[in-house]
């Protein structure tokens, strides 16, 4: 009876890179200070319906950490960001793309959530009310990115 060779090892990623799910991606490192500030200039202009600007705005928060769960909030309010750019262009299947892509980032950030003060469940909840009718969804508001006290 055959049997499977085990698995290729996972190589490192190179420098400058950090391993997030199955890809390696950009790590810039950013003292968390400045990751805060990026942070909040990005929900700001999000909260202002800056779609685009918010997603830039987001980037250097993302990149700057080599926590998973800090890159998987980030990453996750960067794709919601994206999808309201796809919606606003009238793009549905970019827009629902972006929110699958948003709710694989969130799901893994809650332990992260409370340190940057993001109310991730309730942001899941209203990326999941979106996803379940693709038929309106670049017609129907961005989610809010409801604030909790930074524990």
């Amino acid at each position: 009876m055959p049997t499977t060779p085990p698995p290729e090892p996972r190589p490192e990623p190179r420098p400058g890179l950090i391993r997030q799910g199955d890809r390696d991606k950009a790590y810039r490192p950013l003292p968390l200070d400045a990751r805060r500030t990026a942070f909040e200039a990005g929900v700001a202009l999000y909260d202002a319906g800056e779609y685009f600007e918010a997603h830039e705005a987001l980037e250097p928060a993302w990149m700057g950490t080599d926590d998973l769960t800090e890159r998987g909030l980030h990453q996750g309010l960067i794709k919601v960001a994206a999808a309201y750019v796809h919606a606003g262009r009238g793009n549905p299947r970019g827009v629902v793309r972006n929110l699958e892509g948003a709710r694989r980032h969130l799901a893994i950030a809650g332990p992260a959530a409370p340190a940057w003060g993001v109310d991730v469940t309730a942001l899941l909840a209203d990326v999941d009310a979106r996803l379940a009718d693709p038929s309106t969804i670049a017609t129907v508001p961005a989610p809010a990115i409801r604030r909790t006290t930074r524990a």
